[in-house]
């Protein structure tokens, strides 16, 4: 899930991705009325999906293939990329968000063994991989908190994961989104010491879960899925990969956004910049604090599930998750075991 170039795309290669030979890539872009594809290339970006670019007609696209192998997908996984094309709809009919333009959809796996979706390709880079001055930087930073923003003044109804069922309060959602992880982890044959602790704070704190709002939250907005293009000395945003949207509780992103600074006491300069775009601005009490712990602990389980499923401990992949759930599970515990309230 988290996101950190390195150099060796064969140390990150998922057991999760779906290889195909080019023919095939190109026979799915025929399928989908864009005739006469060629410069297909694999790219190595994505940790889940396989992900081709292809030229066609003057036009530069991407098309983005979900795993086959279900023995390899979490249960928060399954037919994730088809709501990843519904959050792209959603989030641009709601906000004025720059995100690419989907072209084509096809989830019947009737063309092909799993669901495939085509979008433009972008011509910016991700802005880990660009050179920019502190100012620049600094801008990059304030326009990433206010695309949250956005993201967050959409309210939900219930909570969740779309494609798991959505419950009618955060502490329900929460608890079974930790729950499909501890079950994950016991098909792999791996104990969930650290999922049954987390289970243990959550529910110490249900009065509290239960009264969250439930707002659109992204939960994947590292440096890497957000592209970044310069148009007259001004830099533009756009935003991608938002299959790991949920609707819960929006303390959430929080996590991802100023991610070295494990404490929400740490973020108040992101804070600031938040509640100056937020239609709802965030006060940091203690019950910010928990909820905030308790999301750490969340991304340390998927982290130290997820390798079993895509990794080995050949991979970097399976080490840089080792390394930083550890991290994650520390800060989180730490900080509920001082936060929490007596259950």
């Amino acid at each position: 899930m988290m996101k950190i170039a390195v150099n060796t795309e064969e140390n990150m290669k998922s057991k999760s991705k779906y290889i195909m030979n080019f023919k095939s890539v190109i026979d799915l872009f025929t399928k989908a009325n864009i005739p006469n594809t060629y410069n297909i290339t694999s790219l190595g970006a994505g940790e889940f999906n396989s992900i081709y670019a292809a030229d066609s007609e003057g036009k530069a696209y991407v098309i983005k293939i979900a795993p086959v192998d279900i023995a390899r997908i979490l249960t928060y996984e399954n037919d994730m990329m088809q709501q990843e094309v519904y959050y792209y709809s959603l989030i641009n009919n709601r906000t004025a968000i720059q995100l690419p333009k989907i072209y084509y959809s096809d989830f019947s796996c009737i063309n092909n063994p799993s669901g495939y979706f085509i979008m433009e390709k972008l011509s910016g880079t991700e802005i880990n991989r660009i050179k920019l001055t502190s100012e620049e930087k600094a801008s990059v930073t304030k326009k990433t908190v206010e695309m949250v923003a956005q993201i967050h003044s959409i309210k939900g109804e219930r909570y969740g994961y779309r494609q798991n069922g959505l419950y009618d309060n955060w502490y329900l959602a929460l608890s079974s989104m930790v729950n499909n992880l501890i079950k994950d982890c016991h098909r792999f044959n791996r104990s969930a010491r650290n999922g049954e602790l987390l289970l243990h704070y959550i529910q110490q704190n249900q009065l509290l879960l239960e009264k969250v709002e439930s707002c659109l939250v992204n939960f994947d907005i590292w440096p890497p899925n957000i592209f970044c293009t310069k148009e007259n000395g001004e830099l533009k945003l756009t935003l991608i990969d938002l299959e790991r949207c949920f609707w819960g509780d929006r303390i959430s992103d929080f996590v991802c956004l100023d991610f070295m600074n494990l404490s929400l006491d740490q973020k108040q300069q992101t804070i600031d910049a938040y509640n100056k775009k937020s239609d709802s601005p965030l006060i940091v009490t203690d019950n910010e604090r928990i909820r905030f712990a308790i999301m750490l602990g969340y991304l340390g389980l998927i982290m130290e599930v997820e390798k079993y499923a895509r990794y080995t401990p050949f991979h970097f992949g399976w080490w840089r998750n080792v390394v930083v759930s550890k991290l994650l599970f520390r800060k989180s515990f730490s900080q509920l075991e001082k936060l929490s309230f007596p259950g």
